[in-house]
């Protein structure tokens, strides 16, 4: 089943993420393990095979004997520590081993505890050392069987072949080629490992600077509108108490609506799989935004006929369009303002003017706001270009393709 689902993202899962003896995700913030159990076996092994090999070759080499035994147990304990100091158990396996060899024993799977230490080395980055000790042991092995035989046990043993030679030298290079590989396919998985969580990290920047832009563009107009309100409300209760009734209906209606719109942002959050209860905001919404903007006290003239829009362009449109008002109302002294829509070839044309002054610092808006702006016309290839007009007041300008290619992809 799991390598049906990982079909389409090449291959089974533990073929992409490495088998779970091999995922060390948390080696830098713990030290290996011990390996008893695999140790054990192994020296289980080497002892048992060396006993059936010793039968094999008797009168050929010499029987094993209590040295013997130590020494294979002693190879086979040194895998102890392999994952904590490779290079060590590497060179100490080598170095028993063709101690074992050249004291005349018989040949068997001692060799079995050098291949898994020549291994864990390469795989821990210890290439160098790994290729050091197993061409050691076999210049040992060669030295012993070619040179040194005629002072060593067995006595009367003669010279081994050349052909023999290549067969040992033919080993220890497949035993190291086979680590490399190893090696190599497991700094695969951590790069991939890597790549996906960087992947994910992203797309989780995304979101939330999507729903950070959100609840920006969601609050910031809805309060701005309350504010005026109020202020309103405040200044007539007294003198005019039916006018400072529809400033608290106002504020009620919009206060409801902003609730409404955060309720379903928060959604996506709590499913985000699932489908939006309500349809996103796009520039059909015009007319509501500027019945609002009168509320405030503030008159938009809309020139111009949006074109039909993808769903991701009509919200960042609807968006540029809601923050540049509120950023009206909020900064400028004009009670005036114009929204200009126009198709020009391929890109839709937003413009948005007001006459000033600026009523404070903030000139044309807050900086999240115009930030804001400038990431929904940056997400689908646009522009947005914001600042005073040189006969005063205030212009945002933004260029949105009208056709996005990534929501194309993502349709498909």
């Amino acid at each position: 089943m799991d390598g049906q689902r990982a079909g389409r993202g090449g291959g089974p899962r533990w073929w992409r993420d490495g088998p779970p003896w091999g995922n060390h995700r948390g080696d830098e913030e713990h030290a290996p393990r011990w390996p008893w159990p695999s140790t054990v076996v192994i020296t289980a092994f080497v002892l048992a095979g060396s006993t059936f090999a010793a039968h094999a070759q008797e009168g050929e080499r010499v029987a094993l004997d209590p040295l013997a035994r130590v020494l294979l147990v002693l190879t086979g304990a040194a895998l102890l520590g392999r994952q904590r100091y490779p290079v060590a158990v590497v060179f100490a396996t080598a170095a028993t081993t063709l101690l074992y060899l050249g004291t005349g024993y018989p040949y068997g799977p001692v060799f079995l505890a050098v291949a898994v230490a020549c291994f864990g080395a390469v795989v821990a980055g210890h290439r160098r050392a790994a290729w050091t000790a197993m061409g050691a042991l076999w210049a040992g092995h060669a030295l012993v069987a070619h040179w040194l035989y005629r002072w060593l046990p067995p006595s009367g043993d003669s010279a081994a072949s050349w052909g023999q030679e290549l067969v040992v030298a033919t080993w220890a290079v497949a035993i190291v080629a086979l680590s490399e590989l190893a090696r190599a396919r497991r700094e695969q998985w951590a790069r991939e490992r890597a790549e996906r969580a960087q992947a994910a990290q992203r797309r989780a920047d995304e979101e939330r600077l999507r729903i950070a832009r959100e609840l920006h563009d969601v609050l910031a107009h809805s309060i701005s509108v309350i504010n005026v309100q109020a202020g309103v409300g405040l200044a007539l209760l007294d003198s005019d108490p039916e006018q400072a009734r529809t400033a608290l209906t106002t504020i009620k209606a919009k206060s409801k609506e902003a609730l409404g719109e955060v309720r379903q942002v928060l959604d996506t959050l709590r499913a985000p799989g699932d489908a939006p209860r309500a349809p996103a905001p796009g520039l059909g919404r015009l007319p509501e935004l500027v019945h609002e903007a009168a509320s405030a006290g503030l008159t938009v003239e809309v020139e111009g006929e949006p074109p039909r829009l993808a769903p991701g362009t009509d919200l960042a449109a609807f968006r540029i369009v809601q923050e540049a008002l509120t950023n009206v109302v909020r900064h400028s002294g004009s009670r005036h303002a114009r929204v200009h829509l126009g198709r020009v070839g391929g890109t839709l044309r937003l413009r948005i003017d007001d006459d000033g002054p600026a009523t404070g610092a903030d000139a044309g808006g807050s900086g999240n706001g115009l930030a804001g702006m400038r990431e929904r016309a940056a997400a689908l290839g646009g522009t947005i270009e914001a600042g005073p007009r040189p006969d005063g007041g205030f212009r945002v300008l933004a260029t949105l393709p009208l056709t996005v290619r990534h929501d194309k992809e993502e349709d498909r």
